[in-house]
């Protein structure tokens, strides 16, 4: 039998941190591309060995042992690891037939009584052929805590016949959609085979929710978002799904076309992760579905968290725009449903959203058109990592949205840093991203106080 090439071409990556443990996760690929074996593997299980030290030498191993690769999950690993310390630094590595993968750098989470600051940064709509993942290098280099990917973290498109100056910048590995199984799996391993994807993945433990184009653009619910087949089209979200699970550090694996993303992250005293999925539920006028909107609502009012952090893929505040209605696609068009959720925060509520490849800062009001009303909290709105932002007067969106503090449409992502007395958000952008190497520099900085943004930085 030949000997197997380098398998971990894909780089590996953690996530999911518990306060005694996380997931460690690779996937064997040494031919990531190939056209008919996915990743270049034979059509059998492998086992992989996995270590776990205190130190980047591994002279302090502390936990190891062997994890199955199995063909029909494309051979990717899952470790989930347990029995470790709160709060701690530790670092991993996978190795098979004398192959030895890159060293990762993961983190647990504190322990439920912690008042320790946490630092965690989020990202969402890094588009590949958009540009280069510049941004993600330069995060890596922050050794955050945690890093929230909010979703995009693929996009299903294929190669326009006449793209946009400046739209196709690296070329991806099919010129068609992908739909089915194999070119998911494809479009995954262009993405993973990025060396700052890679790097920001061994930086730090990963949490992550797909928004739609881990799909298709624009899906709700069982419906495709462009009148097709729901029977089709579900067929595509479990292959879909079942490829973002195959390339993601996550506790859950899918069932047919269904994953289950929501789930609350706990950080000690500090903060409560709370992810919410906003894709997969939506039914009419209901954004979340009964039942992950009932668990939302408990989770928010049960919290005795410092911050209640909502995590989730689109943008929750009211945006109106000068020539056109609100967003349908975002929680603008389900207002009954987010008027139910802020009917349930308490003090210290913090959104996070990605989606629309622009950076804002919002207060969100029990009326959004009067500054004086009751304040409920901020949310912060992450610029993408490349895709290209749509064109937007922003002079004319600020006017319009007087809770929106700020706009820009340059990529990055947010560091954040909370405890028990403060949330700051620092926006960090890239010069450029047609080209490797841009510079980072911080955009603007905000503070949350008495549930209201306060700008650091001016």
């Amino acid at each position: 039998m030949a000997k197997m090439g380098y398998p971990f071409t894909l780089g590996v990556a953690s996530g999911e941190p518990l306060p005694d443990g996380v997931i460690l996760w690779t996937r064997l690929a040494p031919d990531p591309l190939h056209p008919t074996q996915p990743g270049g593997m034979p059509n059998r299980a492998m086992t992989v060995r996995w270590e776990l030290a205190e130190d980047e030498a591994f002279t302090k191993v502390v936990q190891s042992g062997t994890a199955p690769a199995q063909p029909d999950w494309a051979h990717s690993v899952h470790v989930r690891v347990a029995g470790l310390r709160p709060a701690a630094d530790y670092f991993y590595r996978f190795s098979i037939e004398g192959h030895v993968s890159r060293v990762g750098r993961t983190r647990t989470a504190p322990g439920p009584d912690s008042t320790a600051p946490v630092r965690f940064c989020f990202v969402s709509c890094q588009r590949y052929e958009h540009g280069h993942f510049t941004a993600l290098r330069h995060l890596a280099a922050e050794r955050p805590d945690l890093v929230l990917h909010l979703g995009d973290y693929i996009y299903e498109y294929g190669k326009p016949k006449n793209p946009k100056p400046g739209r196709y910048v690296r070329p991806l590995e099919s010129t068609a959609e992908c739909t089915t199984l194999g070119a998911y799996r494809d479009r995954y391993a262009r993405y993973k085979m990025d060396p700052d994807l890679q790097a920001a993945h061994a930086a730090a433990p990963w949490v992550a929710i797909p928004d739609d184009h881990e799909v298709r653009d624009n899906w709700a619910g069982a419906l495709p978002g462009d009148g097709g087949s729901p029977a089709a089209f579900l067929k595509r979200r479990a292959a879909a799904f079942k490829a973002y699970y195959e390339h993601q550090p996550l506790r859950v694996h899918p069932s047919g076309s269904a994953l289950q993303n929501y789930r609350w992250r706990p950080w000690g005293r500090v903060a409560d992760f709370l992810l919410a999925d906003t894709r997969q539920y939506r039914e009419g006028r209901d954004m979340l579905g009964a039942e992950q909107e009932k668990w939302l609502k408990d989770r928010l009012h049960g919290s005795a968290a410092r911050w209640k952090v909502l995590a989730q893929a689109v943008f929750f505040s009211q945006r109106r725009f000068p020539l056109e209605p609100v967003s349908a696609d975002a929680w603008d068009g389900y207002p009954d449903s987010r008027a139910r959720v802020l009917a349930a925060a308490p003090d210290g509520l913090v959104v996070l959203s990605g989606d629309v490849h622009s950076a804002y800062a919002c207060d969100v009001r029990a009326d959004w058109a009067d500054p004086a009303s009751r304040a409920l909290g901020v949310e912060f709105v992450g610029p993408s990592v490349t895709s290209a932002p749509g064109i937007t007067d922003a002079s004319a969106i600020l006017e319009l949205n007087p809770h929106i503090a700020f706009f820009d449409s340059r990529h990055g992502y947010v560091s954040c840093v909370a405890d028990m007395e403060n949330f700051r958000a620092d926006y960090r952008a890239v010069a450029f991203v047609d080209r490797p190497g841009a510079p980072l520099t911080t955009i603007a900085g905000f503070e949350v106080k008495e549930n209201r943004l306060h700008r650091t930085d001016v």
